[in-house]
């Protein structure tokens, strides 16, 4: 296998059991000498989808990456222009701490 097209989701955990967003994604992984690289696409994004995803990834890029079988594993997402990203696997064993306050005023 060369090349692999699917959709799948990224879904963006604030902790062990509260997922903040999932979002659907058109994903090509194709292999490389070292491994793997993928590019993806957001699905049906709105201006408002869009931010929300740019807000997660500025927070913390690491997203959990599940496909249509249950299969799931980390990885760190850069945005590119629009919708698309690129994904790396996140290598990373320990829980990330983040600090950020939202004003609500």
């Amino acid at each position: 296998m060369n090349r692999f097209e699917t959709c799948c989701h990224l879904d963006w955990w604030a902790n062990p059991v509260t997922c903040l967003a999932s979002v659907a994604v058109s994903l090509v992984v194709t292999t490389t000498e070292s491994g793997w690289a993928a590019e993806g696409r957001l699905l049906a994004a709105g201006d408002e989808q869009r931010e929300g995803f740019a807000l997660l990834c500025d927070l913390d890029p690491v997203f959990t990456l599940r496909f249509g079988d249950g299969s799931e594993f980390a990885v760190t997402v850069l945005r590119g222009l629009g919708d698309d990203f690129t994904l790396t696997e996140c290598v990373e064993s320990e829980a990330r701490e983040i600090d950020h306050t939202i004003d609500l005023r």
